[in-house]
């Protein structure tokens, strides 16, 4: 129940950070979270735009502390970018403030592997 809890915060503070995010934005903030795991691009917002995991929120790299503030820091969070490197950079920063459960999923094209049948 602590992590459902923390998911609904996450996705109210993620809206305040969108302004005025549009319904497409919000139904991909809801399906981004299950009970278990949020996935998260770290990509800018024009690359997210242009192509992204269906049900992955953005929050850039440079933001990724911010802009989790309210998530559980158990939660299984996976990340990804562009190649890796973002990715990796935002994990570290997720792991020096106390998230347990952190994974770099590498690339986008390697999300989208992942997800191939």
């Amino acid at each position: 129940m602590r992590t459902k809890t923390s998911i609904v915060a996450l996705t109210l503070l993620s809206l305040l950070f969108l302004g005025c995010a549009s319904s497409q934005q919000s139904q991909s903030l809801n399906k981004a979270r299950t009970a278990d795991q949020v996935w998260i691009d770290v990509r800018t917002a024009e690359e997210y735009q242009e192509q992204h995991l269906e049900g992955a929120i953005n929050i850039e790299f440079t933001e990724i502390l911010s802009g989790v503030t309210n998530l559980d820091k158990d939660a299984e969070i996976h990340l990804y970018c562009g190649s890796g490197r973002r990715a990796g950079i935002a994990l570290e920063a997720l792991e020096s403030a106390g998230f347990t459960n952190v994974t770099n999923r590498g690339g986008l094209s390697d999300v989208l592997e992942l997800e191939a049948p």
